[in-house]
């Protein structure tokens, strides 16, 4: 028999604020949260903006040795994971740490570390690379760095299905606490690929917005949308069977109640074009919760702003909830932060939670003019208030792996 599972704490690092407090009042602003890169001179690059991270001190979360030992990436994951455990009121010494465990994605882990040392191989030789390269730049080190931090000693483990590693690890930690693998799962995504490799290579595939106006860059279901923004972060959410929530009082915050999964079979980068891989998941998720199209409020869409990616969302959306799509509200918050590949889907669930306990529904900021297929209400010009009991939220990856939640408002 399955179990309930509730969420009890969240956690974030995002290019609106290194908080969930400051990041959901940047949101609620409308505030857009890309500007210049700064992390590396953009002279000969044609894209030249991104979300980044501002102002985060690693040593607010760790300690100088532990915080000397991991990449950004594994840095973020630490900082919005404590924050989450803090929020969710859990104290270790009070709980089987093999109950708690810890399933936190990253796309790419740290192309940081590999840039920067495979520099020091070639003008200084072998010798000189960091010993510490491979703990630090491999992806699951970000799980393993929170499970280490938290004293989370369950099952350890590291969803990497590109944009969408975070949401694949919720899901599939929904799944270990549903059928008995643990009571807590620490569960989300985490992403620091702002560098010159990173930023090149998705610019020469063409996947990136060459506009560089803040303002108008990240325009999900646009009809001028051209590419996405690069972002980074991290978005961590604490997942828990129900009754040991009750059984230690835990504020609850909203309750997880279905999870789809499935694959496009079809393109490396391109989604299916008619968008059934999508409609799946999204399927999936409402069938395990037991409800129907007309009952879901919200989708927080994968909205990356590409033209394929908007378009093919926009279908697979349609075919999920039939005459149901025209009455969504969605929208995506891509357009405020960027897409934060691995951590996209971790943040936007806080979003959705968020989302749910406030009735508040996010603009698709920058967004004017939609044209085609693309007109569904995508919250364009203003955001939405009103009472929202299920909200559903999407990632869809390079290589076809679509991610669907379905959370619902807590009702007690």
């Amino acid at each position: 028999m399955k179990r309930r599972v509730v969420i009890t704490g969240l956690g974030a690092v995002t290019p609106l604020g290194n908080n969930v407090d400051d990041f959901w009042a940047g949101i609620q602003a409308g505030k857009v949260g890309i500007g210049p890169i700064t992390k590396f001179d953009t002279a000969d690059y044609k894209v030249k903006i991104a979300a980044e991270v501002k102002d985060f001190k690693a040593a607010d979360h760790m300690d100088f040795k532990a915080a000397k030992r991991m990449e950004n990436f594994s840095q973020y994951a630490v900082a919005a994971a404590k924050e989450a455990f803090a929020m969710a009121g859990l104290d270790m010494s009070k709980e089987d740490p093999f109950r708690v465990g810890v399933i936190v994605g990253s796309g790419v882990g740290s192309l940081q570390a590999i840039e920067r040392e495979y520099k020091k191989l070639l003008e200084k030789g072998p010798s000189r690379v960091n010993l510490m390269l491979v703990p630090m730049m491999i992806s699951n080190m970000a799980a393993g760095n929170v499970s280490i931090q938290l004293g989370a000693k369950g099952k350890c483990t590291d969803v990497v299905t590109a944009c969408a590693s975070g949401t694949h690890s919720i899901g599939d930690a929904f799944r270990a606490i549903e059928y008995g693998d643990a009571d807590v799962m620490i569960a989300g995504g985490t992403e620091n690929a702002i560098t010159p490799v990173g930023v090149s290579g998705f610019t020469n595939m063409t996947a990136l917005t060459t506009c560089n106006d803040p303002e108008r860059a990240s325009i999900p279901f646009d009809k001028d949308r051209s590419g996405f923004v690069l972002g980074e972060g991290a978005g961590i959410v604490i997942l828990e069977e129900l009754e040991h929530a009750r059984a230690r009082g835990a504020k609850i915050l909203a309750e997880m109640v279905g999870y789809g999964a499935t694959g496009d079979a079809y393109h490396i980068t391109a989604p299916i074009e008619d968008g059934s891989g999508a409609a799946k998941a999204m399927s999936l998720a409402m069938e395990e919760a037991g409800v129907k199209p007309e009952e879901v409020d919200y989708v927080n869409a994968h909205g990356t702003s590409t033209p394929l990616n908007d378009l093919s969302e926009t279908r697979a959306i349609k075919l999920a909830f039939e005459d149901a799509a025209y009455k969504l509200k969605i929208n995506s918050t891509k357009s405020m932060i960027g897409h934060l590949l691995g951590a996209a889907g971790g943040v936007e669930c806080v979003v959705c939670v968020k989302s749910l306990m406030e009735g508040f529904i996010h603009q698709t900021v920058g967004s004017r003019e939609t044209e085609g297929e693309c007109d569904l209400d995508y919250c364009i010009g203003a955001p939405v208030k009103q009472d929202i009991r299920y909200a559903m939220t999407n990632s869809l990856g390079f290589g076809g792996h679509n991610a669907t939640l379905l959370l619902k408002k807590w009702e007690g």
